[in-house]
């Protein structure tokens, strides 16, 4: 979800991705304007949960996001306050064990 042009605009060809990346290719995202998961306000975020609640790669989208500790816009249908709260639970989780 980069804000930068995507290759396939820039070329017409699609990027490669290499198979721990594929399930990108399956995100609703990718047709929308990157914007819509990087929004301001409250209304925005629940925008961008609505079209992640839709999207068949929804659960790969929010773990990457969680593993590469990912601290802005919307993945996997969670903000950044959700995601950070998905985290805590895991560690202590985690901790308990």
């Amino acid at each position: 979800m980069d804000t930068q042009p995507s290759d396939r605009a820039l070329t017409g060809v699609e990027p490669e991705y290499d198979a721990e990346h594929l399930w990108m290719l399956d995100a609703r995202c990718r047709k929308l304007p990157p914007g819509t998961f990087f929004p301001s306000d409250g209304l925005g975020v629940e925008h961008a949960q609505r079209e992640c609640a839709q999207c068949p790669v929804r659960m790969e989208c929010l773990e990457y996001a969680l593993e590469h500790r990912i601290d802005h816009g919307v993945w996997g249908g969670a903000s950044e306050r959700e995601r950070r709260r998905i985290l805590r639970r895991r560690r202590s989780l985690t901790a308990a064990r």
